[in-house]
């Protein structure tokens, strides 16, 4: 079988006649290794441990679609309708008691901002804080995703370490200044707390003050990206930085993760200079979100337990999560990984002297899949792990798959240990001579 190779870089056009025409930020666009995945790792025979799509089997599609109709015979020419590109007022006003289960009790409609997904919000917070050399610090690995944007913009993104904790407050007060003694202008601290994509680690609720104030101090804006913080597994929600200080902190999340990332809705809370800007900037770049997504929305929040829904995949995530540990514990106690407290991802460490980016398509050959921990970093570093998802697949197929995975990790074992000694053995004739 011929194995397509999800590490291969774009195809350079040689013939383009607008070769010589492009602005210099599109010459930094590159292909996410995630995307270039997909077309492998999306075969049936595949087991995908690369994707963080979100389970949907269990959404009640049979009687949400007789809401959506009724919905479209009431009010179809609002949702087939332009809109207001600071979104929809109802899902605004319905977004607030879903903040309020992490502390976010003092936002108003006013302060929400929709956007079409979350990635169009990180496009939107940067393109209005921004210029090409500016610095945004954010932890390290980075979500994909965000790499992606701030590369976009030719920003320069300066890792701060994190701890089995989250981010550590030294770390980032250091990091602040040590780019302004180099002469840089350090824009925003882009942040995961809470069980972080790729590394599934958790800021403890310790530090968040300790980060809050170092930021107001130094005047460092934060963006807080919580796509995961009402999918813990203990049933713990954590508060989010922006219940604790409402001016230096933009707060993004999504429907995503706990409804479909088909829709495409998450949304935004700033202050109010910054909430304008980024209603003018949404403006700029897509006129107005899409009313039947958000309409779609807010029927579904309006007519569903939204809530026991979240408790119910909180349960099966956990499943999933306790399926996967139990399957590296039995099939690769020569890795080391994290278990995360919520989330879709598990981040492992695989043995020294194996590359995850060049062993991929070995895992491809061998029906299973991953994403290699050089994605989550803009300098080449993280070939030493990868990120496993246990979102999508059942218990049993991430047990099949981290079996598939095991042998192929064993298979790259031996042949490194096969190198060593040859080389020890010449090495060793060498002296002799």
């Amino acid at each position: 079988m011929t194995t397509a190779n999800p590490n291969t870089a774009p195809t350079v056009i040689s013939n383009d006649p607008w070769f010589d025409s492009y602005a210099h930020r599109a010459e930094s666009m590159r292909a996410s290794e995630i995307r270039a995945l997909f077309a492998v790792a999306s075969r049936p025979e595949v087991v995908s441990l690369a994707g963080g799509m979100p389970y949907l089997g269990r959404m009640p599609f049979a009687e949400l679609s007789e809401q959506l109709a009724r919905m479209l015979r009431e009010q179809g020419e609002v949702a087939w309708q332009y809109g207001s590109a600071q979104g929809d007022p109802h899902l605004r006003e319905d977004v607030l008691p879903i903040m309020a289960l992490e502390g976010i009790t003092d936002a108003q409609p006013d302060d929400v901002v929709i956007t079409n997904g979350s990635q169009s919000g990180l496009d939107l917070i940067t393109r209005i804080m921004c210029d090409p050399g500016d610095v945004i610090l954010a932890e390290a690995p980075n979500y994909v995703g965000a790499l992606g944007v701030f590369q976009s913009f030719q920003v320069d993104v300066v890792n701060v370490t994190m701890d089995a904790d989250g981010l550590i407050p030294e770390a980032f007060e250091e990091a602040v200044q040590a780019q302004r003694r180099a002469g840089k202008h350090v824009k925003m601290l882009y942040t995961v707390p809470n069980f972080h994509n790729p590394a599934g680690v958790t800021m403890s609720v310790e530090r968040r003050p300790r980060i809050l104030e170092i930021a107001r101090r130094l005047h460092v804006l934060i963006v807080e990206d919580n796509p995961y913080g009402l999918l813990g597994f203990d049933g713990r929600t954590y508060p989010a930085l922006r219940s604790m200080d409402a001016q230096n902190v933009v707060y993004l999340s999504s429907f995503s993760k706990i409804i479909a990332p088909g829709m495409r809705v998450a949304w935004m809370v700033a202050p109010p200079g910054i909430r304008q800007k980024l209603v003018l900037a949404n403006e700029s770049a897509i006129l107005c979100p899409s009313n039947m997504s958000q309409m779609t929305v807010t029927t579904y929040l309006d007519h569903f337990d939204w809530q026991a829904r979240i408790e119910d995949y909180r349960s099966m995530y956990r499943e999933r999560r306790d399926a996967m540990d139990s399957a590296l514990h039995e099939y690769l106690p020569t890795c080391s990984w994290n278990k995360p407290k919520g989330g879709f991802y598990t981040w492992l460490k695989i043995p020294k002297g194996l590359d995850a980016k060049a062993m991929l398509p070995r895992a491809i050959t061998a029906k299973v899949a991953y994403v290699s921990g050089t994605a989550f970093y803009n300098d080449g570093q993280g070939a030493d792990h990868m990120r496993l998802s246990f979102c999508y697949p059942t218990p049993e197929r991430i047990r099949e798959g981290v079996r598939r995975l095991a042998g192929v990790i064993d298979r790259e074992l031996d042949t490194v240990s096969l190198f060593d000694t040859d080389e020890g053995m010449d090495a060793q004739q060498e002296e002799q001579r």
